[in-house]
């Protein structure tokens, strides 16, 4: 998240970024709204097995939904204090957070719905609220990347899923991947990638850069997702777990790719 959210700064302003408004919004976006979404999603799920980026979670302490509630009221109030475009972002993204997770909308556990709030709050919104954060207008490659990331979210997202399919059902709740089932939503994976990558093109062009330079990333997801889309019959939960962390590796090197390319 700190990654996602500080190349949006550093494609805004370069190195020439303000140290006080930078941690300040990182402060706010990350350490209070993120953390805050991460417990209150941990306090009504109340998983017993592997989640996405936890092996094993402790049982969620007794007030753990109140501390969440306090930490998202919290980051609401004080992204004010930074450029307006910032606050209404973040503001849009507790109450995502809220919806996502907390009965009776609970959209994590509809198919569909957990997709897009995914999509939007990390894909489009995070690295937009880095940029924002400066007080600059957006411009057009920082938009389409943008966009670019909401489809590449549609990639990593039932990837975090698939693992988890038996511990989902358990609670009742009926995600992409429980719906429509392992392998469509690695085929649908693949065309979000080519999608993404579409409008990371739009925005690398729009810079009047190499688009070649481009071709790490994509190579990237594709090395990941062909050999799962082969074989993801046979493979074990384990299998499909670490599946999801070089979906992790390969969204780095498209951050690095992009810094690269669209820098100021």
């Amino acid at each position: 998240m700190s990654a996602h959210f500080l190349l949006g700064t550093l494609l805004a302003t370069g190195w020439a970024l303000s140290a006080r408004p930078t941690l300040l919004g990182w402060f706010i976006f990350v350490a209070l709204m993120n953390g805050g979404t991460l417990a209150i999603n941990s306090a009504f799920d109340q998983d017993e097995g592997d989640i996405g980026y936890l092996k094993a979670p402790p049982k969620p302490p007794k007030h753990l939904a109140v501390f969440s509630a306090l930490l998202l009221g919290i980051s609401a109030l004080l992204g004010f204090l930074l450029p307006l475009p910032f606050a209404l972002i973040n503001l849009g993204c507790v109450v995502m957070s809220v919806l996502y997770s907390v009965p009776p909308p609970r959209l994590k556990a509809r198919a569909g719905w957990d997709l897009l709030i995914n999509c939007v709050g990390f894909g489009l919104l995070t690295p937009l609220a880095g940029w924002a954060l400066t007080g600059r207008p957006f411009s057009r490659p920082i938009l389409r990347a943008s966009v670019g990331f909401a489809f590449l979210f549609a990639t990593l997202y039932p990837m975090t899923q698939i693992y988890q399919v038996a511990e989902d059902s358990r609670r009742g709740d009926r995600t992409l991947v429980i719906q429509v089932g392992v392998g469509r939503s690695l085929g649908l994976a693949l065309v979000a990638a080519l999608i993404a990558h579409g409008f990371f093109l739009a925005g690398v062009l729009a810079r009047h850069r190499h688009p070649l330079f481009l071709l790490p990333s994509l190579l990237a997801w594709l090395a990941v997702l062909l050999p799962w889309l082969h074989g993801w019959r046979t493979w074990t939960d384990q299998q499909h777990e670490a599946g999801m962390y070089w979906g992790l590796a390969a969204w780095a090197i498209t951050d690095l790719s992009l810094l690269a390319l669209l820098w100021p």
